[in-house]
């Protein structure tokens, strides 16, 4: 952060002023000051997330004042809001963020305190900020949407991940696991085969080929729970087909050619998952994102929860966002891509 010769706090952000990936731009910014329950963080360390990109690339036209991404953020406090609870200066905080603010691609950052968390005591920032936004989608999904409770037995239900060595489905499989479920998740190399065989997953099935035939092949008619963690509308009639009646499907994608009625005559259960909803709308709920993250750092620090960061860019920089963000726009991607400042 630096001082004009007006007085005013100035400081480096990255943004984009259209939907295309070479928009982005460095700028100079006024630095905002936290109010209410808000804290400024300056940021050490951020992940690339899939919302990044298609966020960017709904800009229909140009922006005159470049739109800052970034929904993973890890750093320290630097300043508290005067209703500010759980935080002092000098924490080190990491976060998933607030869809209807200015991200985490700039150099400082006010978050509202409630979803944030303390940041592991002994994880390093790479395996901490990789995790915060998917940690959140997954948590929600299977105890708020699929309504598991992982203090009861589950051995006798069944969850199919569609993509699970993606981002969200690599600590999908984890979490599920770790609440006693048979978890089936998909993945298409060996190398992803393999990965979400470590995290936990009991079987793995290939999202490129039949997933009836392969699930019904390891002795299982249906299943309990699906989450769709990729383009549902290849697997549509798949998912129709493998779900039990009185089952649940949730999904943190968009139904095109879909047609939800499909699922009426086994009474399956529907749900959207869109992280972002507590804090845009301003729920008191949203301060169970806090608590979430606060297990998750007592996770990764026991070692219960494995971080999924396979890639690390440092240098905070237009280059390394860019070049970053490449990687997750290809859709290759296993785990979690980190730049660190």
């Amino acid at each position: 952060m630096r001082l004009t010769n007006k007085g005013v706090e100035k400081m480096k952000a990255f943004g984009v002023t259209n939907s295309k990936l070479a928009s982005f731009t460095e700028f100079n910014k006024e630095s905002e000051n936290p109010s209410g329950r808000d804290l400024l963080v300056k940021i050490q360390g951020i992940s690339i997330n899939p919302v990044d990109i298609a966020t960017r690339k709904r800009i229909t036209e140009d922006l005159t004042e470049p739109k800052i991404l970034g929904y993973d953020g890890y750093g320290t406090v630097e300043k508290i809001g005067s209703e500010v609870k759980n935080f002092e200066i000098g924490d080190r905080v990491f976060f998933a963020g607030d869809y209807s603010r200015a991200g985490s691609y700039q150099e400082f950052e006010v978050i509202d305190e409630r979803i944030v968390s303390h940041a592991p005591k002994g994880a390093s920032i790479e395996k901490s900020v990789a995790m915060p936004l998917v940690t959140l989608t997954a948590s929600e999904l299977l105890y708020e949407k699929l309504n598991i409770n992982p203090g009861v037995d589950n051995r006798s239900k069944t969850i199919l991940i569609i993509n699970g060595a993606g981002g969200v489905g690599s600590i999908a499989t984890q979490l599920a696991h770790l609440a006693g479920l048979k978890v089936i998740a998909t993945a298409s190399t060996q190398e992803k085969v393999q990965w979400v065989k470590d995290l936990g997953a009991d079987l793995v099935v290939n999202h490129h080929h039949d997933l009836v035939k392969q699930v019904n092949d390891l002795g299982i008619k249906q299943v309990d729970y699906i989450l769709g963690l990729s383009d549902n509308d290849p697997h549509w009639q798949e998912i129709v087909s493998l779900i039990k009646p009185f089952g649940t499907f949730a999904t943190v994608t968009n139904l095109r050619n879909s047609q939800i009625g499909d699922l009426k005559q086994k009474s399956v259960n529907f749900s959207w998952e869109w992280m972002f909803t507590k804090a845009m709308y301003k729920l008191d709920s949203m301060s169970t994102q806090g608590a979430y993250l606060e297990k998750l750092a007592d996770g990764l620090d026991s070692g219960m929860i494995k971080s999924t960061v396979t890639k690390v860019f440092h240098g905070f920089n237009l280059e390394n966002i860019k070049r970053a963000t490449e990687l997750v726009e290809a859709g290759h991607m296993m785990g979690k891509v980190v730049i660190l400042n």
